[in-house]
């Protein structure tokens, strides 16, 4: 069965973006950029909201869903089903989808997406690992990481890692 790794870059108090969609106040650094490059190299498949995905649009990033040798699917009942290069917009139910996605052959699968994908897949048990990219900054308020699920989710932690700019990688299992 093929895992997938929810991965995102948050605030220390869970925001994914500003109120505005901005990113601006990411801190790259070159030691994050060598293990995000390290982590792609074992992902074939992408899953993005259509909220993520449209912002992506608007930012000129919708590229980044168009890697060779990457499948992109973006759940959206109000976007045109169809297949666009290696986008595939998928009006169904995410859920019965996301699991019969696990099943087929291939490496590992990304969620890039908003809380409200990701706790729908989190209560359907279909996440296998969090990587998130904590940021030193407080914003305040914004798009929030996680939207309110119906229970609890115990999870292990994997790996912790501090780069030199200030940012902590956590890396965490679902406890089974």
């Amino acid at each position: 069965m093929r895992k997938i790794t929810f991965g995102v870059a948050t605030s220390l108090d869970n925001y994914i973006a500003s109120t505005d969609d901005a990113i601006d106040w990411l801190m790259p650094s070159p030691e994050a950029a060598a293990v995000l490059a390290d982590y792609w190299k074992r992902i074939d498949t992408i899953l993005v909201g259509r909220k993520t995905y449209d912002v992506a649009l608007r930012r000129g990033q919708g590229g980044a869903f168009q890697s060779p040798g990457t499948k992109t699917y973006v759940f959206s009942r109000t976007l045109t089903p169809g297949e666009q290069g290696n986008v595939t917009i998928v009006p169904s139910d995410a859920i019965e989808f996301v699991r019969a996605l696990k099943e087929r052959k291939g490496k590992e699968i990304s969620l890039v997406s908003g809380g409200e994908l990701a706790s729908a897949l989190f209560e359907a048990g279909l996440i296998d690992e969090i990587r998130m990219n904590i940021h030193p900054l407080l914003l305040g308020s914004g798009v929030p990481l996680f939207h309110p699920m119906t229970g609890q989710i115990a999870l292990e932690l994997l790996e912790s890692k501090q780069f030199p700019n200030g940012c902590v990688l956590v890396r965490y299992g679902l406890k089974r």
